[in-house]
């Protein structure tokens, strides 16, 4: 391709999948999502779970990685990772957080923003024990976020810790769980024609859910 910079200015397609309108919706933005994710599920969208998840430094330098929804209900929506990860590290320090679901075979986005706690032991507990073992080693294996020698340090010291365990039951490390993260604001998104998106946009005051249009 000889001019890519050409190439990106042209890409352009018209959204025209669906509509949403607030007669659709739910009054509870988490019936809604649940609603769009069954749709996603059953459309087979490739990874439905698969979120983008942005935290802050002290800083004010935010970062967005990839995570996996594990579950979700009225309480928020949950995952794990390293608790001392960059995102572990940035949660400690500042619990704002926001997330981001994107569905291109839908034409749907839903936006989170919220607040996080870390689950308890037990529940971190309950789902470290539903992982697969080779899933298990990797948690107890990689110091997430850090710099590492090579690829080579990381896979033999994921050899040591497969001998080390092998017949007995990996518990899961202290440094690995859970986190709830509690919306206040949910917005659902879906492409339309002419650049002319529907924005539905759920907001939590005073423990109701308020819901209003957006422009797109």
């Amino acid at each position: 391709m000889n001019n890519l910079q050409a190439y990106i200015n042209q890409l352009r397609f018209d959204f025209c999948k669906d509509t949403l309108l607030e007669s659709n919706t739910c009054p509870n933005p988490i019936d809604q999502f649940e609603k769009w994710f069954h749709e996603a599920v059953i459309t087979e969208v490739n990874t439905p779970n698969a979120m983008m998840v942005c935290t802050v430094n002290p800083t004010g330098q935010p970062s967005a990685r990839i995570l996996l929804l594990r579950n979700f209900s009225k309480k928020g929506f949950v995952f794990y990772t390293n608790y001392h990860s960059r995102k572990g590290n940035d949660l400690e320090l500042n619990p704002k957080i926001a997330a981001t679901f994107y569905w291109p075979e839908l034409e749907r986005q839903v936006r989170l923003e919220g607040t996080v706690q870390k689950q308890t032991t037990e529940e971190s507990d309950q789902y470290f024990a539903l992982r697969p073992d080779t899933s298990k080693l990797g948690a107890w294996t990689s110091p997430q976020s850090q710099v590492i020698e090579s690829r080579a340090t990381l896979e033999k010291e994921y050899e040591k810790l497969s001998s080390v365990f092998t017949g007995s039951h990996i518990k899961r490390p202290d440094f690995w769980g859970g986190y709830l993260l509690t919306p206040h604001l949910i917005e659902f998104w879906q492409g339309r024609p002419s650049r002319l998106h529907d924005r539905i946009n759920y907001r939590l005051i005073e423990n109701n859910w308020i819901q209003e249009r957006l422009a797109p």
